[in-house]
């Protein structure tokens, strides 16, 4: 494409939109948030680690590393989340077909407050993402969440009391999404001082 006279080429994927859900658990007043392994994450962080394996290289004469990263550097702290790829349901049906799948807490799709939504991911997919907020009690929690398995999915289900929120949004040593940081902050500023 032309811009402002210079022929430019960009590489994109087109892929769905999604959901992310910021989950409060008003019995223990902590977050609900969930950990997995993310394979861009772990290749970033190898070539971060490892710029010579990827000198000159393309995927077919791609070395594999002698000595490999554990697999705990491409994991990150999320938000609840999920692709939109059911037309039949509205976005707070996935929202909460999602909190049960990985979170294990039964949540009425009445309990769900839209937040705001936004493009992700602008520089490869620009979707768009719809961030919700859920109340939840202990009572409302059915089953173990973890994900999907047959769909390869292996959650694990994080809860960050209240209290820590701010701390763990900044701290760096932790690898999260910008979501999680975004989320934390909307909660400070909109529910917090109704507490």
């Amino acid at each position: 494409f032309p811009q402002n006279g210079t022929k430019k080429f960009w590489d994109f994927m087109r892929t769905h939109d999604s959901v992310s859900i910021l989950i409060f658990n008003t019995s223990r007043q902590c977050f609900v948030v969930v950990k997995q392994f993310r394979p861009a994450v772990y290749m970033c962080e190898v070539e971060r680690r490892h710029p010579e394996l990827f000198k000159n290289q393309d995927k077919e004469s791609f070395s594999p590393v002698e000595d490999p990263l554990p697999a705990v550097v491409g994991v990150t702290y999320e938000l609840c989340a999920g692709i939109v790829d059911k037309p039949d349901l509205s976005l707070e049906e996935i929202a909460c077909e999602e909190i049960l799948e990985e979170c294990g807490y039964r949540v009425p799709v009445t309990n769900l407050q839209k937040i705001t939504s936004y493009r992700s991911g602008v520089g490869v997919t620009g979707s768009t993402q719809t961030l919700f907020y859920a109340e939840v009690t202990d009572q409302m929690r059915t089953g173990e969440g973890g994900g999907q398995s047959e769909e390869g999915e292996l959650i694990e289900v994080v809860e960050i009391p209240l209290g820590d929120s701010m701390k763990f949004a900044y701290d760096e040593t932790l690898p999260k999404t910008m979501g999680v940081i975004f989320s934390f902050t909307w909660f400070q500023n909109n529910i917090a001082p109704k507490l």
